[in-house]
């Protein structure tokens, strides 16, 4: 077994001219996988024929390797490295049967997106301004309407003058794939774009199509609105990230929260699927607290 990891590292370093680094994961991980082979399934004193080896060795290999507490990611990297391995031997006709074909890395946890809480989110939308601000109202006005609607960066940027329509208070984006959609929008929102297009009528005085622009006229950047969230986001110290993404999140976990049906919320956001949306059906731990509150026993 040690003589033919060999061959397939003197392939990768001179045939294939890896990197020393990849040369030196790959040489690990095979020498972890023979070290194992040697300890836990070979006999003592026993030549080890490279053709024995199957699915259930290999899973016997990854179960010791997550007893180690390695991460899926690393588990799943080393089955790469076995997998190239006996891909290799298979092509020399060294083996005649590649022993991974039937097994599955384990599967990587999705981490949970980030959201802002309630209080924060209150606090980074009730702020006062200089009404007559051009950047100001537009920044600020960004920030609501990430919140209220859940768009991406990429379509709030490509709003056009003509996608919003304060009569029947609907704004219209293009999203993933350039499927449209319709979101509603309230009150509040509706104030404040119509502010922003009073104060941008004052400012700018080049006209544009696009609804979002720069003091010169020009359409923004996602780039600029990456810029203006996070300054904005980086009042909240609690927060670990900052982006557009993190307000369409908690736009996301506020419906959820507060009672919307998932279907809806998909619809909202522009999910192709609903297995897309249920990423956000987390609670936070005071939401749990109030369901716990509501059961007979916990009142006791």
């Amino acid at each position: 077994m040690r003589i033919y990891a060999s061959l397939f590292i003197d392939y990768l370093r001179y045939e294939r001219n890896y990197s020393v680094h990849t040369v030196n994961s790959y040489f690990n991980d095979l020498s972890q996988f023979v070290a194992f082979l040697e300890e836990k399934v070979v006999a003592e004193g026993e030549v080890f024929d490279v053709e024995r080896v199957d699915a259930d060795i290999v899973r016997r290999w990854m179960m010791e390797l997550m007893k180690q507490s390695l991460s899926p990611a690393s588990v799943n990297r080393k089955l790469t490295s076995l997998q190239s391995f006996f891909k290799y031997l298979v092509r020399q006709d060294i083996v005649q049967k590649h022993p991974l074909k039937l097994v599955s890395g384990p599967k990587k946890s999705k981490a949970l997106p980030y959201f802002i809480k309630e209080k924060d989110i209150s606090n980074l939308l009730d702020v006062s301004l200089n009404d007559s601000d051009f950047e100001e109202v537009r920044n600020q006005l960004m920030i609501e309407m990430f919140y209220e609607t859940g768009i991406r960066c990429s379509e709030l940027v490509g709003i056009k003058n003509t996608d919003v329509d304060l009569d029947a208070m609907l704004l219209k984006v293009t999203g993933k794939r350039n499927k449209q959609r319709l979101i509603p929008f309230a009150d509040r929102l509706k104030e404040m774009i119509v502010h922003y297009i009073n104060v941008r009528g004052c400012e700018v005085e080049v006209d544009c199509s696009s609804f979002f622009v720069r003091k010169d006229g020009r359409p923004v950047s996602s780039a600029i609105v990456y810029y203006i969230v996070k300054k904005n986001l980086s009042g909240i110290p609690t927060l670990a990230k900052r982006s557009p993404h993190v307000l369409r999140h908690t736009f996301a976990t506020s419906m959820l929260n507060d009672g919307a049906e998932m279907s809806a919320v998909s619809n909202l956001l522009g999910h192709s699927s609903l297995a897309s949306t249920s990423v956000y059906t987390h609670v936070t731990f005071e939401e749990l607290k109030k369901v716990y509150n509501a059961h007979p026993r916990a009142k006791k």
